[in-house]
């Protein structure tokens, strides 16, 4: 076995063969063959550089022996040697030979040898430039496929499912109009208190629609004052003002075709609402310092923490404004009003922070349960996410107890469960929680049983066990 490249003479006449290799066989492995059938055997097992062929073969000519080797064996580079100067039949036949050289008898030793290696050098540029195209088209694959899947995940992450809600709580309206709407390409206003999801919502409204292909992009419209909020979503050309060195492209363009969320729209001026309005009316922006417009395809989701209708009546939030913005106005009640969602957003934000802080813990004690629920948030979701982190942080135990909350939420109430045996703090403990649960749902077995993780029949007995079996019962 040699790594030399393999040139094959194809020649009827012996001493030819002989001639061809002695003057070969220094730089290459040379295979002979007198006729067709042998050449194509070492095609057959071989693979083959260069082929090398005379014109005058027995039973045909050498250009129609190497049209059909093109056919069934394309790489190798096909040479014809002939001792008729211009053949017509050479001629003819090159182009649909593919053959790459047309030698001439008597032929120069010092001239084939050039012609060949040249035809050897051919033959790896070819299967370079294969390689690397089959390589590209992989890579493109792999690339499309990724991109895909990152796609397919973000739509997951960011499905309605993962906005958490008990299915009575209040919560369960808002999602469900989102999830109804989102494939229709109107404008949505978000509304409510900082902190109770409205990007969430925002993000999956985009992420079903059809827009969800495109970008989604976010701008808090009251961090910034009104010159900076027009260049971040509308663009400028570089000078435009004093800081804009060169041209920039806005949110709006970056967001063609997809979606923009203007939070805290409600903190705007009434100057920068008349050139939003504008943009919503027209479908097209100015960067700032340009004579023309560009036109933009964008869906808009805005959200404020404002009751705008308010802000409308009072003159600090133009009218025509509010009703391009609120064509279908969501509001996403605090968590104060949905208690029934705090033991869902407890457990999954427990889960982040143990994943965080790299830590193992199974979990909340009914105890600190009961004062989560009891809390009434008025940082909301964000809050409690930094109570839990706190919790896990401090936490040196297995279970998340109620004295590692902080003192915003409370004294620990006077536990019941001290004394006794510990069958005896366990029901105490059980007792207070059944109690806590009804007050909260106002006595809808159902929701009670649905929150604790019980039957309706496993409630009741609990309920017997406890003699809670009557309103009038809990205090």
């Amino acid at each position: 076995m040699t790594d030399l490249p393999i040139i094959l003479v194809v020649d009827d006449e012996i001493r030819s063969q002989e001639t061809l290799e002695r003057v070969l066989s220094e730089e290459f492995e040379v295979l002979r063959a007198s006729n067709a059938e042998e050449a194509e055997a070492h095609l057959e097992n071989e693979m083959v550089h260069v082929i090398l062929c005379d014109q005058r073969m027995p039973g045909k000519l050498g250009v129609d022996f190497l049209k059909e080797v093109r056919d069934r064996w394309p790489d190798p580079v096909r040479m014809i040697i002939s001792g008729y100067t211009e053949s017509e039949d050479i001629i003819a036949g090159i182009n649909e030979a593919g053959i790459y050289q047309y030698i001439t008898k008597p032929w120069d030793p010092d001239e084939l040898l050039s012609l060949v290696r040249g035809a050897v050098q051919l033959y790896r540029l070819q299967h370079e430039n294969q390689a690397a195209s089959i390589e590209m088209k992989l890579t493109a694959e792999r690339l499309e496929q990724v991109v895909a899947e990152k796609k397919r995940a973000l739509k997951h992450h960011h499905h309605f499912e993962r906005i958490l809600h008990a299915p009575s709580s209040p919560l369960a309206e808002a999602v469900d109009l989102a999830r109804r709407i989102a494939g229709y390409d109107i404008s949505v206003l978000v509304t409510g208190e900082s902190g109770t999801g409205k990007e969430l919502l925002a993000r999956a409204i985009h992420y079903n629609s059809p827009r969800a292909e495109k970008p989604f992009v976010i701008e808090n419209c009251g961090a910034l004052p009104d010159q900076l909020l027009e260049s971040e979503l509308f663009g400028c050309k570089k000078g435009a003002f004093t800081g804009a060195y060169e041209d920039r492209i806005g949110l709006f363009e970056q967001a063609n075709g997809g979606t923009i969320f203007l939070d805290e729209i409600g903190e705007t001026s009434p100057a920068f609402q008349v050139k939003l309005l504008r943009v919503l009316q027209e479908g097209e922006i100015r960067p700032l310092g340009a004579r023309l417009t560009r036109k933009v395809n964008v869906r808009v989701i805005s959200a404020t923490n404002r009751t705008l209708e308010d802000e409308v009546a009072a003159g600090r939030f133009r009218r025509d404004l509010f009703y391009r913005l609120a064509a279908f106005p969501i509001h996403l009640p605090p968590l104060r009003e949905r208690p029934m969602d705090v033991p869902l957003l407890a457990q999954l934000l427990l889960q982040d922070a143990v994943k965080a802080f790299g830590k193992k813990l199974k979990g909340f004690t009914p105890a600190a349960m009961a004062r989560l629920c009891a809390h009434d948030w008025p940082g909301n979701v964000r809050e409690l996410q930094n109570e839990v982190s706190r919790m896990v942080a401090l936490a040196e135990t297995d279970w998340l107890d109620e004295d590692l909350l902080s003192s915003r939420l409370g004294r620990p109430h006077s536990s019941p469960t001290t004394g006794g045996t510990l069958k005896d703090q366990v029901e105490a403990l059980e007792e207070r929680i059944l109690r806590e649960a009804l007050a909260r749902h106002r006595w809808n077995i159902s929701r009670v049983a649905e929150e604790l993780g019980l039957s309706r029949v496993g409630l009741r007995g609990k309920l017997q066990r406890y003699g809670l079996e009557r309103a009038e019962s809990l205090p």
